[in-house]
């Protein structure tokens, strides 16, 4: 039963990471619309990069707490590429050349949304497998 809360936790530590880069692509889809000025746009996207590097970290070491491999090794290659961009100083969002790197940018939180759903999707999987397992072994 302890493993369906885990899987459970972390679902919604995924989902958590999907509202993110959602609000991340929406801020990014206001300013190429106009609807936004390209300040208030990198001071909303800045305000959420360092807590989705730190939840992808959390979910990283929490799947090898609990001994989740297969798991752990498919969250790394993300991981690895959060704390690059960090250590590079590539993380935030310049106000100045944001018009620029407009398209590049959706593209990056596209494919790291893209990443996480498939991570989702694995980790539903393994949720109800379990919950499945469980339930049989109780009868």
């Amino acid at each position: 039963m302890g493993d369906v809360w885990a899987w459970l936790l972390f679902f919604f530590t995924l989902i958590a990471l999907v509202v993110i880069l959602v609000y991340q692509l929406m801020c990014l889809a206001d300013l190429e619309f106009d609807y936004i000025n390209p300040y208030d746009s990198a001071s909303r996207i800045n305000g959420v990069v360092i807590p989705e590097f730190i939840t992808q970290g959390v979910l990283c070491f929490l799947f090898l707490v609990t001994g989740h491999w297969v798991m752990s090794l498919l969250s790394v290659p993300y991981l690895y590429y959060n704390v690059r961009l960090y250590m590079r100083r590539q993380h935030l969002v310049d106000v100045t050349e944001i018009f620029n790197l407009l398209n590049w940018e959706k593209k990056q939180r596209l494919f790291k949304l893209g990443y996480v759903i498939l991570l989702l999707f694995m980790s539903l999987f393994w949720m109800i497998y379990n919950a499945l397992e469980d339930d049989e072994h109780s009868l």
